[in-house]
């Protein structure tokens, strides 16, 4: 992502609130994208009127949409320091009506709210959310109410010692990604890998293994593999977080700790069995972020709605 040009902001009719919308503007004003405000409606009570004829049914159809436009355009209203684009869709499943709309028009980055859970003071993601985490080929921002403050941190979570081609790339696009909006939002970009501790059922079933020089050599392989990395993109090794323990602990910590406005991960976008028997790390990440989050696709990802 060197240029951000059309920002798909989707649109929360039950929020007062649109931050999606707002964060939205942010990014516009400072990269010269351009926004459409987008709402996927669909009223189900009209699976209740298959006895009125063709046309009633779809007077009702087109009263709901006019009905939320003229609302959209109210919230539109609201942000007059930017010519605001708008999309209504009549769609039951919000996810598909929303990448359908990436697929078809071009948007190089969608902008969607998360729930704030009131009492826990965590973030919840919804099935819409995770269906664009694994499905959207274009960048999926989900933001909080939270504002972004100036010479802030962002966290770009890397797989330093991946062998796999693919990871290798995600890589390189997950830290030039994050430097662009680092760039855009006057923050300070760093790295963060997560290395596994020693195994148990190692050590208990082989007598003779050791695994203090096994921990240490792993430790060593990820020090040196992602402080390689971060040369490769002048990072100060200051900004390198490399630590012991599972991704869905270590990345979280270290959000948390450094007060991170955002945190930049790849998905693989496993979809189906592969998702249920494998399961999906950045998917745990995720869902133990307190903050917002940029989740990106390999380059060359072909979502399942294109197929």
């Amino acid at each position: 992502m060197d240029a951000i040009k059309r920002i798909l902001a989707v649109i929360d009719p039950t929020k007062e609130q649109q931050h999606s919308l707002s964060r939205s503007i942010d990014l516009a004003k400072k990269s010269g994208a351009t926004i459409t405000a987008f709402l996927s409606i669909y009223d189900f009570s009209y699976e209740m009127t298959t006895m009125l004829s063709a046309d009633e049914r779809e007077a009702m159809r087109e009263a709901v949409i006019k009905d939320r436009q003229e609302w959209l355009n109210e919230q539109i209203a609201l942000y007059p320091e930017l010519t605001i684009d708008s999309c209504v869709v009549w769609h039951n499943r919000p996810y598909e009506a929303i990448i359908n709309t990436v697929i078809n028009d071009g948007f190089d980055l969608v902008v969607k709210s998360t729930h704030q859970h009131d009492t826990l003071k965590s973030v919840i993601f919804t099935p819409t959310d995770w269906h664009l985490i694994r499905k959207c080929p274009a960048p999926v921002l989900l933001v909080k109410e939270k504002e972004w403050p100036a010479k802030g941190n962002i966290l770009a979570a890397v797989n330093a010692v991946s062998e796999n081609e693919q990871h290798l790339e995600l890589n390189k696009r997950i830290i030039n990604d994050a430097r662009f909006i680092c760039d855009l939002a006057n923050a300070t970009l760093n790295l963060v890998n997560a290395y596994p501790a020693t195994p148990v059922n190692i050590a208990i079933e082989i007598p003779e293994f050791n695994p203090g020089v096994y921990n240490e050599s792993v430790k060593k392989h990820h020090f040196e593999s992602t402080l390689s990395l971060a040369e490769g993109f002048d990072i100060d090794q200051a900004h390198c977080h490399i630590e012991e323990g599972l991704p869905e602990d270590v990345i979280p910590d270290v959000a948390a700790r450094l007060n991170s406005e955002l945190v930049v991960i790849g998905t693989v976008g496993r979809t189906g069995l592969s998702a249920a028997l494998i399961g999906n790390t950045a998917e745990h990440v995720i869902d133990s972020l307190d903050c917002d989050v940029l989740a990106l696709k390999p380059d060359g990802y072909v979502s399942p709605l294109a197929k």
